[in-house]
């Protein structure tokens, strides 16, 4: 066979290997954007199913008042608050350990061993059941610490169940920061901290906030852990009393499963779980907004 026959098997066979690639990188690409579509329809299908149950029953005197069972009234207030208050509880104590174990793991820590057993403790701490969380701080914060059953006892439980988290995606979030960054921070007579706190940090920003969105989502919806340490009160509280304590309350996720499944009143828990929807995308867009400033 001569030089142009070789040739030409060579570009045919190319021309078939070609041709097999498009064909799997469109199938591939055609089961990616099934998954994705199918992932967004079911998202839709659960949210838009949980409006049209919860919204006929989200009124204002749901929105505004305390149960009273002598009453036969049904309100949510002192449960909405409650969730606010373990949210901004377990973040002021999560966030500076978890953001600063984060910093010191990726940009301080020398000995690698010590990185290592660290990483795995958090991964490992991350896959232990809620209900273990619920049951230790049962046991260290409301009878060891003598904080009974109290808002503040549930939030420092929840605070302990975020740390991996937080401390996993602000590591990684930290990683993605290129050295160049660093090292031209240091050439310009920065300190470590220095360079830390206005170079990699606000590089980092989108990460930590996912971290923190992640966090948010795992306390809103906590209910097992809760129901050992926080209790199910259903006293409007001031925020002074929400810190003390000795005071009990039920989040939104304890009343609705109070509501759902001792109660049997569906209604309630879908509006209730509507509520739950619109205080996280609130929390999720606050979040972003404070991000983008920060990063500025």
């Amino acid at each position: 066979m001569d030089a142009a026959g070789t040739a030409d098997l060579m570009i045919t066979a190319k021309e078939k290997i070609s041709v097999k690639r498009r064909v799997k990188g469109a199938v591939l690409r055609g089961l990616m954007y099934f998954a994705a579509a199918l992932t967004t329809v079911l998202l839709a299908a659960i949210i838009g199913y949980i409006f049209y149950r919860g919204v006929p029953y989200v009124t204002w005197n749901l929105l505004s008042t305390k149960p009273s069972l002598l009453d036969d009234n049904v309100g949510i207030l002192p449960n909405i608050l409650n969730t606010l208050y373990i949210i901004v509880i377990a973040l002021v104590f999560a966030l500076p350990i978890g953001i600063g174990t984060a910093v010191y793991l990726n940009e301080y820590a020398t000995n690698k061993k010590l990185v290592r057993i660290i990483e795995l403790a958090t991964e490992t701490l991350s896959g232990i059941p809620s209900i273990i969380y619920g049951l230790a701080g049962m046991l260290i914060f409301v009878q060891a610490l003598n904080f009974g059953t109290s808002i503040l006892a549930g939030a420092l439980t929840l605070a302990v169940m975020t740390l991996p988290i937080i401390i996993r995606t602000t590591q990684e979030a930290l990683k993605t920061v290129p050295d160049s960054y660093r090292e031209g921070a240091l050439a310009l007579g920065s300190g470590r901290w220095h360079m830390v706190r206005t170079v990699v940090l606000p590089c980092a920003m989108d990460g930590i906030v996912t971290g923190i969105i992640l966090s948010i989502g795992r306390i809103v919806g906590e209910s097992a852990a809760l129901l050992y340490t926080a209790g199910m009160a259903n006293e409007i509280l001031n925020p002074v009393k929400a810190v003390t304590p000795g005071n009990p309350g039920a989040t939104l996720t304890v009343s609705l499963y109070m509501y759902a499944k001792e109660r049997g009143q569906f209604n309630v828990a879908f509006a209730i779980a509507v509520i739950l929807l619109l205080i996280t995308f609130v929390i999720n867009v606050s979040a972003k907004a404070a991000a983008r400033k920060l990063r500025k």
